[in-house]
């Protein structure tokens, strides 16, 4: 079967040789066929040079390239793509490894697969599709997934309603694939986690701040902890294991209430953690010396370009609020996960923040996302996490 075309202009075919995952429809000349978004297409420079062959969807990311040669998405492919994420896992100790039973298994663009996700929950895989091309896949990588990993999976759950591209028309449900299962009980480094995949943000929990959570329990000794934005209370478990005292702060209630149930799944009914169903902001209005150690984990201020000034602006203010009143000598753990911001950009709202409260204060660490979160070296836009631990004296 022909395969639509798409001609690039003119000198547009440099970063693609580069090995850039995207397109950009700006960079297109004309078009060949009639692609629909999903649609297979194949990538030619303007000298009709065969570069590479991608899922085709309408918008400012016209193609998400899949190979840079004339490989086409079937079994194989996903086969070779799958099995290659999977040797990986294994090759930094996640696979088969009871002290973490949690982990993302396929990585969109760090695995060479952009547009899919895929975590794995003690023995069930979430998938979310971000593009038409691979939710038209789902069975396929599905079965796939299943084949590569064996008996350690039980269950595929598809959870792509809220990751479709919103002008695909896709009325997605999110449903089981491959068998059935409900909420799981997850391991990481010995401490246990309620995972609700079909009603939680994400795929069910921020697997990607693992390693940060690990750091974290290094600093919480004794000390009175705040764990602002705390969904699940990933982090205040953690803090659990010897700190004075625990809050969880949300404007979720189910999200409390899973906080509270992770707690208790750890520690039984422990006075030193509470929980507050309240706004973030508000919360911080009146905080001044009753805490040690402050997380600061907010959901993405900017997912576009065009919000990113107003995020800055965010990242700012919340930053201001912790820093004037966290005890002397405190610790800050602060994140962005909005990719649109560089760690430049977020370093600098930052540090206009502690110039602004005249405190003094200095990094300890700068983080990232963990190693089952892969960045492409040709696509730097995959290191969207990113935070700094700070001393405030």
């Amino acid at each position: 079967m022909q395969l639509p075309k798409i001609i690039l202009k003119s000198g547009k075919d440099q970063s693609i040789r580069r090995f850039h995952p995207w397109i950009f429809s700006g960079a297109i000349k004309k078009i060949i066929g009639d692609p629909v978004e999903g649609d297979t297409v194949q990538v030619f420079d303007n000298d009709e040079e065969l570069l590479a062959v991608g899922h085709y969807q309408p918008g400012s990311i016209a193609v998400r390239i899949l190979s840079f040669d004339d490989s086409v998405p079937d079994e194989a492919f996903f086969t070779e793509k799958i099995r290659n994420a999977v040797n990986y896992r294994r090759s930094i100790g996640l696979i088969d490894n009871p002290a973490v039973t949690v982990f993302r298994l396929i990585h969109a663009e760090g695995d060479n697969l952009p547009g899919l996700i895929a975590d794995f929950y003690n023995g069930v895989v979430v998938i979310q599709s971000h593009s038409v091309g691979m939710y038209r896949n789902r069975e396929l990588i599905a079965g796939v997934i299943r084949k590569v990993l064996g008996n350690r999976v039980s269950a595929i759950y598809d959870k792509s309603s809220s990751t479709l591209p919103h002008m695909a028309g896709i009325a997605a449900a999110d449903e089981f694939l491959i068998g059935d299962s409900g909420p799981a009980t997850v391991t990481e480094y010995g401490l246990k986690f309620l995972i609700d995949w079909e009603s939680g943000q994400k795929t069910g929990f921020f697997i990607d701040q693992r390693e940060n959570r690990r750091l974290l329990s290094e600093y919480t000794k004794g000390k009175s902890v705040l764990n602002m934005f705390g969904y699940t209370g990933g982090f205040s478990v953690y803090a659990m294991k010897d700190a004075g005292l625990v809050h969880t702060v949300d404007s979720s209630a189910s999200a409390v209430a899973m906080a509270d149930e992770n707690v208790r799944l750890n520690y039984g009914d422990d006075p030193r953690h509470r929980s507050f169903q309240e706004d973030a902001f508000k919360f911080l209005g009146n905080i001044d010396g009753k805490y040690d150690l402050i997380i600061l984990d907010p959901p993405a201020f900017a997912k576009h370009n065009s919000a990113l000034a107003n995020a800055l602006q965010g990242y700012k203010r919340l930053n201001m609020k912790a820093i004037e009143q966290i005890n002397p000598g405190g610790i800050i753990f602060t994140f962005s996960c909005s990719q649109v911001v560089s760690k430049e950009d977020f370093r600098k709202s930052v540090f206009v923040a502690s110039a602004n409260t005249g405190r003094k204060v200095r990094i300890l660490h700068q983080m990232t996302q963990p190693p089952d979160h892969p960045v492409s070296i040709y696509h730097p836009e995959g290191e969207y996490l990113k935070g700094l631990v700070l001393q405030v004296e």
